[in-house]
Parts: C-alpha cells; structure tokens; sequence
C-alpha cells in the first residue's frame, strides 16, 4: 500500500520520544497545521515528532465532482454527512502504516496521538477504531464519526478521546460533533468536549486546551 506525502518535524536535539500524526480538513494540505510545531509549548521532557500528511487529489462530489486534496469523497444529505467508506479506509489504513513506521523507529504507541481537523477528523475516529496499538489519544477537531458501525470495533475504549467544536460551525454542525460524544459514550468509552464560540476554525484558546490535552496523556 502507497504512503501519504506529508510534512515531518523531528525535535531540534535527539531522538523523538512522542508523535503526534495531524491530519487536515477537506481542500487543505498539511502546510495548515505545520506551524502547531512553533505554536504549541510543550514541556522540555516532550521530544515531539510532528507528522502533517497531504491528502490524496480525489473528485468530491459536495464539490461538483471538482478535483481536490480529500481524505475521501463525500455527499451531504441534510444534516447527514455520507462518506465514500472506501476511500476512509484507504486513508485510515495509511495513517495505521504510519503509525507502524513511528513504533518500529523506537517511539511508544502510547505516545503516540491522532489528531484531526473535519475529514481529518473522521479519519482520526477511523483510525483509532481500528487500531492494533493503545494510543496516547486522539484530537477529533470540529468533525463527526463517519462509519458509527465502526465504533463497537475498537479494542481500547481507555484511549483519551477530547472533542472540539465550534457553536457557530456552519460546515460541519456542532450536533455532529455532540452525536459522535453520545455514540463514543454509549459504546464504553470516556471522551471530553470543549466548545468554543468560534465557526469551522481553530481559535487561540483551543490552542491552549490542545496544548493541555497532550500534556495530559503524555504525563
């Protein structure tokens, strides 16, 4: 199986001892979350390893068939999001592989985190559903669980899972979001949620609770 194009920031001194794999949303390119690497003040005993991988070229139909960087195809019924399942699994397994790669180059599973921005973010839910390794958490960032069904698969319900939102999101509706809570509950996991007073965007105080979060699991 082919791997993602993605930028990669390695710590200044030594080896990584943690990664953090960050995956954008629809129409974007790793370059959005490159400049977390700057942002984000991480304790001195974090030797982040910062993975910002491109999504494929692929015809989108919400788009008119338009050609662009996609996690996955996807239709918008309503409220209701339908993604193409096979093409989130081709994006999920290619994190899954990269995730390989980090352990085989020496770094805990359990430092490891996933986190996602929209599509991103649905792919992140994939990729811990059905993961063979216990991560260090996951970061689903204004989006929603696009294969519900997926969710009874996972084996480590344990992992930290914080949700982000904003209320005034007009592309992916926080009652998404507040669905993927509900469904992460009911099927035995702990998740958290924070929402901002922002729209489909990152804001400077999510900032510092995503700087917290990775604090926390990396403790």
């Amino acid at each position: 199986m082919s791997s993602f194009d993605c930028i990669e920031i390695k710590p200044k001194a030594g080896p990584a001892n943690a990664a953090i794999i960050w995956l954008h949303g629809l129409g974007a390119s790793g370059d959005d979350f490159a400049p977390m690497a700057k942002h984000l003040h991480l304790d001195s005993s974090i030797a982040m390893h910062y993975v910002l991988p491109h999504a494929p070229l692929r015809n989108v139909t919400i788009n008119g068939g338009a050609r662009m960087p996609a996690w996955y195809d996807l239709e918008i019924h309503g409220v209701e999001r339908k993604a193409n399942l096979e093409d989130l699994a081709q994006s999920r397994d290619q994190v899954l592989a990269k995730i390989e790669a980090l352990i085989a180059a020496g770094i805990n599973h359990k430092r490891i985190i996933i986190a996602g921005f929209s599509q991103g973010g649905a792919v992140a839910y994939d990729t811990l559903f059905h993961c063979q390794h216990a991560l260090g958490g996951v970061m689903p960032m204004s989006t929603y669980i696009a294969d519900v069904d997926a969710v009874q698969h996972c084996k480590f319900k344990q992992t930290p899972v914080w949700l982000s939102h904003g209320t005034l999101d007009d592309v992916v509706p926080k009652g998404l979001g507040d669905r993927a809570f509900e469904n992460l509950k009911k099927a035995g996991f702990e998740p958290t949620m924070s929402e901002y007073q922002m729209a489909h965007n990152v804001c400077p105080s999510q900032l510092k609770d995503i700087q917290a979060f990775i604090h926390k699991v990396l403790a």
